[in-house]
C-alpha cells in the first residue's frame, strides 16, 4: 500500500522523471523480497511484485485517460495528452530496467539462474545468429521479429482490455529480460576486459554498461513504447465500454482514438523492427 501511494497519474504526468526513481525503487524492493522470502520462484516472483507495487497507478492513469477522451473534442489534442501519459510510463520501464540489469551486473556468478533463470532462458529462446551482409536472411529475421512483437502488442492489449492494470506485467517481464540481456552484455564485456588486460576499473564497468544500454535500447525503446501506447488503448475502450453505451458520441469519439493509438503502436513496431535487424548489427 505504501509503494503503490506514493504518486498518482496527475502528478506522475507533471513530473514523469520521478518515474525512473520510482521504477527504480519498485523493482529493487521487488527483487529484495523475492530473493529473501520466495527462494524458488525468483524469477518471476520479483516481476509479479513489481507489477503489484504500480497497479494503482496504471488504473488510474487509465481512467484519467479515458476521462481525457470524454472531455477534448479534437484529436489531435487527445493524442497530446496521451503522449504525457506515455512519457512518465517510459520512464517508469527504464527505472525498472535499471534496477534488473543492475542486479545482474553486481549479483555473484552462483545467483544468476536462480534468480534471473527463466529471464535467460527466454533470451536464449530469442536469440538468433546474426544478418549482416544477407539480404535475405535479414528479411526473414526482420518477419520474425515484427509478428513476435505483435504479438507482444497484442497481449499488452488483451491483458489491459480485460485486466486494466494487469498489461503493465507485459511491460515488467520486458524489463526484466532487457535488464537481463543488458547485465550479460557487460559482465561479458568486463570479463573480456579482464582477460586482456587483467583488472576491471570503475571505467570498464561504466562503459561495458553503456554499450549494454545502447544495444538493446537502440531499437527497444521504440517496442516499449509501442507496447504501453496498446496498453492504454486497450485501458481507455474497456472503461469507456463500461462507462458508455457503445453507441453513445462518448464511446465514438474513444473509438476514433483508440483506431489512432493502435495504428500508431502497430508503426512504432514496423521502425523498431526495422532498426534492430539493419541498424542495430552495424554497431554492435
Amino acid at each position: 500500500m505504501v509503494l503503490e501511494l506514493l504518486i498518482n497519474p496527475k502528478k506522475a504526468e507533471k513530473t514523469p522523471w520521478e518515474m525512473f526513481f520510482l521504477g527504480l525503487v519498485y523493482a529493487s524492493v521487488a527483487m529484495l523480497l523475492s530473493m529473501w522470502i520466495f527462494e524458488d520462484n525468483i524469477s518471476m516472483v520479483m516481476v509479479f511484485l513489481t507489477v503489484l507495487s504500480c497497479t494503482y497507478l496504471i488504473q488510474g492513469t487509465f481512467r484519467l485517460e479515458e476521462k481525457k477522451d470524454e472531455n477534448l473534442k479534437k484529436e489531435i489534442s487527445r493524442l497530446k495528452e496521451h503522449a504525457k501519459a506515455l512519457s512518465f510510463l517510459m520512464f517508469l520501464f527504464l527505472g525498472f530496467t535499471l534496477a534488473f540489469s543492475l542486479g545482474y551486473v553486481f549479483m555473484p556468478a552462483e545467483s544468476l539462474n536462480k534468480v534471473y533463470g527463466v529471464q535467460m532462458t527466454t533470451i536464449e529462446s530469442i536469440n538468433s545468429p546474426g544478418t549482416t551482409g544477407n539480404s535475405t536472411a535479414a528479411t526473414g529475421l526482420f518477419t520474425k521479429i515484427l509478428f513476435n512483437n505483435l504479438k507482444v502488442l497484442f497481449f499488452s492489449f488483451l491483458f489491459a482490455f480485460f485486466y486494466g492494470a494487469g498489461a503493465i506485467f507485459i511491460l515488467a517481464w520486458n524489463a526484466s529480460v532487457v535488464g537481463t540481456a543488458i547485465g550479460s552484455f557487460t559482465r561479458n564485456g568486463l570479463a573480456n576486459v579482464a582477460n586482456t588486460l587483467g583488472l576491471t576499473s570503475i571505467g570498464s564497468y561504466l562503459s561495458s554498461y553503456s554499450l549494454g544500454l545502447l544495444r538493446y535500447l537502440t531499437h527497444g525503446w521504440l517496442e516499449i513504447l509501442a507496447y504501453f501506447t496498446a496498453a492504454l488503448a486497450g485501458g481507455i475502450i474497456s472503461i469507456s465500454m463500461l462507462k458508455h453505451d457503445i453507441r453513445s458520441p462518448e464511446f465514438g469519439k474513444t473509438l476514433v482514438d483508440f483506431a489512432n493509438l493502435a495504428a500508431i503502436s502497430v508503426i512504432m513496431l514496423v521502425i523498431a523492427a526495422a532498426v534492430e535487424v539493419y541498424v542495430t548489427p552495424v554497431f554492435f
